[in-house]
């Protein structure tokens, strides 16, 4: 078992992404989870992430806030307590088109 306070946790850059501010919570790094990590991602309003895929699956848990998802497909708005799961090269982006800031659990895989 191994506990990472808040306080202890390293913001980090999200590549694409702006007007957010993102922890990595859980990893090799940081706690030696191997198969996935946690991130936790504080978007500002109008704050977000570009369009972009990558080969890994996604999970994203708003905490507090919303935020718009889109896909090349779909578009959907996502409040507290929903989540949304992104497949392995699926392109999205993201955007917090309120006037509040927003909260989001990220948990993703490391590559095989």
């Amino acid at each position: 078992m191994k506990k990472m306070a808040l306080a202890d946790a390293k913001p980090y850059d999200a590549p694409g992404h702006f007007g957010v501010v993102s922890f990595r919570l859980q990893g090799r790094e940081e706690t030696g989870v191997q198969r996935f990590w946690t991130g936790l991602s504080h978007f500002l309003p109008g704050g977000g992430a570009e369009f972009g895929a990558t080969p890994l699956e996604k999970v994203y848990v708003v905490l507090e806030g919303e935020v718009t998802v889109k896909t090349a497909d779909d578009e959907v708005v996502l409040k507290a307590h929903d989540s949304l799961y992104i497949g392995p090269d699926e392109g999205r982006s993201i955007v917090n088109a309120t006037n509040m800031p927003a909260t989001m659990l990220v948990v993703i895989n490391y590559p095989d």
